[in-house]
C-alpha cells in the first residue's frame, strides 16, 4: 500500500486519516505471468495500481493480428480509462507478462473516496492528465522514428523493461517483425 500512497502524494496532499481510508479500501491481488487481468468486451469496474511486475495492453486489428499498444510497469495505475468512465466494454486486453502484484480499487470505492476526501478528484485528474500526456508523447514519437530509433528510444526510456518483455511483444509494440528486431539488436550489439 505504501507505493500507492507515495504515488498519490506526488500529486496532492492527504492527511493521515485520508491515507488510512485509502489503505482500507485497497485490496492486494496477484496474477501469474501470461494470465490476463482484463479482456476485450468487458466493462472495467475497478482501477488497479501495479506494485510489482509488467503488464502489456494489446488489441486485435481488423486482420486478426495481435498488436501490443504499450507496457505498464510498477507504480502506475492500470485501467482502460474511456471504458471505465463511460461504462462501455473495453476493446483492449491487459496481460501480465511477468508475475504481477497490484492493489485493486473498485468503482464504488473510488466514488466513496471521491465523496469523502476533498482533494481526491484533483489528485486523480492530475494522474490521469499526466498518463494521457505520456501516452500521446509515446505514440507521436514512434510515428517519426525508424525502427532502430524506436528500439533505442524504448531502451533509453525503459532500460529495466527490455529484458523482462518477450521479443514478440516488443516487436509488436515497435511495429516491426520479430526478425527485424533481432537484426536491429544484433546491429547495435544489444
Amino acid at each position: 500500500m505504501e507505493a500507492l500512497i507515495n504515488h498519490l502524494l506526488q500529486f496532492g496532499h492527504l492527511n493521515q486519516q485520508q491515507i488510512n481510508l485509502v489503505e482500507s479500501k485497497g485490496t492486494l491481488k496477484e496474477l501469474k505471468k501470461d494470465e490476463y487481468y482484463a479482456e476485450a468486451g468487458h466493462i472495467p469496474r475497478e482501477i488497479i495500481f501495479l506494485t510489482e511486475g509488467v503488464f502489456r495492453v494489446c488489441y486485435y486489428n481488423n486482420k486478426g493480428d495481435e498488436i501490443t499498444k504499450y507496457f505498464i510497469d510498477e507504480n502506475n495505475f492500470v485501467v482502460d480509462i474511456n471504458s471505465y468512465n463511460q461504462g462501455i466494454p473495453s476493446s483492449e486486453y491487459i496481460q501480465a507478462i511477468t508475475d504481477c502484484k497490484f492493489i485493486v480499487l473498485s468503482k464504488d470505492e473510488m466514488k466513496e473516496l471521491s465523496m469523502t476526501i476533498i482533494p481526491w478528484d484533483d489528485i486523480i485528474n492530475k494522474i490521469t492528465s499526466k498518463a494521457l500526456a505520456e501516452k500521446v508523447n509515446k505514440i507521436s514519437m514512434m510515428m517519426a522514428e525508424d525502427a532502430t530509433e524506436r528500439y533505442l528510444n524504448f531502451l533509453s526510456k525503459f532500460p529495466k523493461l527490455a529484458n523482462r518483455i518477450p521479443l514478440s511483444y516488443l516487436a509488436s509494440y515497435l511495429g516491426i517483425t520479430q526478425s527485424s528486431l533481432s537484426r536491429i539488436r544484433k546491429n547495435i550489439g544489444g
